[in-house]
């Protein structure tokens, strides 16, 4: 049965509406069928796009290979409306919204008009056409649409530490992400098991932190497979990937993991740690004792210079530095953490201990140190249990409690709690049961992602406001390639995207279900596996 949902065919509940011609993935706000003649694209068609904008040139072109794909037909892309034959016009209107746009069909006029608030609005509106023209000959029904997403934070997690993704592989990733209105892609680039990005200031970390010499087999069974596992992105491929996902409309966020979760970092620059080693770049899955040293100047000289070469590849508001699953047993024992509380005059209270609150002075230097570089930090949301400054955003993910606790204290919040958003569980009751493919465990399967409520009902209507968007996660202990890490996002990202684009009114799961072939027949095109489970 796996295989059969491997491949990725094509299940009855996903049978195409051949009446809902606009009945796309994120649903739309609004539809107004206008009547009259439908819109037929043929060869004398063209894209009209006056703009000298770089992004709304590439909309041209994305849309010209859209309809290519569709059709067969390469439409000419051009300045101006020509006299005679039809156009689909690309244009800014300053009144919508920055992601908003409106999409006019008049077959009368022979047009279509693509109007965004911004060349970010227009391409959601390309992506809308693009879900209307799966299938050859092309022709749309007049009509006018107006569509806008709920949040502005739209956003998929990768993990390639733990299995590493080429370049190539990272770009189909962000073209998934595009394809579901989704804005945002947080690129996970360290932790216990690898340093993924090229460091000029302190070669070692991809010299040496990038390389582990096996992974061990099953869930942390004792065995290894004697395979060496590595890799990483120069600074030049770093730079390549955050341009091809600005074209695509989306922001590329990095995170480096702090204090915890840094077997890479022990492992290239020992001194770095509470006992200086020896470490290794950790083979098993976990959450490990060793990690920086809060009350060691040399490890924040080593996190700066490395912030410095992120903001300089970046150009990200935020920079995530992780903040989760940091053991305090070392500070505990280490003289100089101790000698770093005595300093700083932390106290134990409550339930958090003095070495608990430590980690709110390492995160309050990392961010001030970021902030004086014109950024915003972002941290999984036991950053909380420190003392930390408001400015900082709080990724929920160990439930939504933390998430309602971060936006009564005032932070924005990214909601991406375990139970809805995490697409390294299993997604199937037959896969869970019979443990295939192996996984990390967990169940989250398509209609419980697609019944997330983002906005908890304990919050009044201005805390709400801190609730910036929401986010799925792709760990991959158990995720070593390209089939299965989209297998584990394919429609799970599509149920995803409603929650994070439409509001909770529109929101109907049978529906959704019927309108996900707007998808599915782009999945099979891309040859993308995808689970049909439905």
């Amino acid at each position: 049965m796996f295989l059969y949902l491997f491949l990725g065919l094509v299940s009855t509940a996903f049978a195409a509406d051949a009446d809902s011609v606009y009945q796309v993935v994120p649903a739309v706000k609004d539809v107004r069928l206008t009547g009259g003649e439908p819109f037929v694209v043929d060869g004398s068609c063209v894209i009209v796009c006056g703009s000298d904008d770089a992004q709304m040139r590439r909309n041209a072109e994305f849309l010209q290979t859209y309809v290519e794909q569709a059709s067969g037909l390469r439409l000419p892309v051009v300045a101006q409306v020509p006299k005679k034959g039809k156009s689909i016009r690309l244009v800014t209107v300053s009144e919508l919204g920055v992601e908003a746009y409106r999409l006019t069909v008049d077959g009368r006029k022979r047009s279509i008009t693509v109007a965004g608030g911004s060349p970010r609005g227009v391409f959601y509106g390309v992506q809308t056409l693009r879900k209307t023209i799966t299938h050859s000959p092309i022709s749309l029904p007049a009509a006018v649409i107006n569509d806008a997403p709920r949040f502005a934070y739209r956003a998929m997690h990768l993990d390639v530490c733990r299995h590493f993704f080429t370049v190539e592989q990272v770009k189909e990733y962000i073209d998934i992400l595009a394809l579901h209105n989704m804005n945002t892609f947080h690129w996970h680039l360290t932790d216990d098991q690898g340093w993924r990005m090229e460091s000029k200031r302190y070669p070692r970390l991809h010299e040496i932190g990038s390389q582990r010499r096996h992974t061990v087999i099953g869930r942390n069974t004792g065995l290894f497979d004697d395979t060496p596992h590595g890799g990483y992105y120069t600074q030049e491929q770093l730079r390549e990937v955050v341009r091809y996902a600005a074209e695509r409309c989306i922001t590329v966020i990095p995170e480096v993991e702090l204090p915890g979760h840094a077997l890479a970092i022990l492992a290239a620059y020992p001194e770095l740690g509470c006992t200086g080693g020896p470490y290794e770049v950790e083979p098993t899955w976990g959450i490990f004792d060793d990690i920086l040293c809060a009350g060691n100047d040399k490890v924040f000289d080593l996190l700066c210079g490395v912030v410095d070469e992120l903001v300089d590849i970046f150009p990200s508001k935020y920079i995530n530095i992780g903040g989760d699953e940091a053991p305090k047993k070392r500070w505990e024992q280490c003289p100089k953490c101790q000698q770093r509380i005595r300093e700083q005059g932390i106290k134990a209270s409550g339930k958090l201990s003095a070495e608990a609150k430590l980690q709110g002075y390492f995160t309050n230097r990392m961010e001030q140190y970021i902030n004086a570089k014109g950024r915003s930090i972002i941290g999984w949301d036991e950053i909380m249990e420190g003392d930390i400054s408001q400015s900082a955003t709080v990724l929920c993910w160990r439930g939504i409690e933390h998430g309602i606790k971060a936006a009564k204290e005032g932070h924005d919040v990214i909601m991406a709690p375990t139970a809805y958003c995490y697409f390294d569980y299993y997604q199937t009751d037959e896969e869970k049961t019979w443990n295939k493919p192996l996984l990390i465990g967990g169940y989250v399967p398509l209609e419980k992602i697609y019944s997330y409520e983002p906005l908890p009902e304990e919050l009044d209507e201005t805390t709400r406001q801190h609730i910036i968007g929401v986010q799925a996660n792709i760990w991959t202990e158990y995720i070593p390639w390209r089939q299965l890490l989209l297998y584990q996002m394919l429609p799970r990202a599509a149920a995803l995207a409603e929650v994070q684009w439409a509001s909770p009114t529109q929101k109907d799961y049978a529906g959704f279900l019927r309108r996900l072939p707007s998808l599915t027949t782009i999945y099979r095109q891309q040859h993308w596996p995808y689970c049909c489970s439905e």
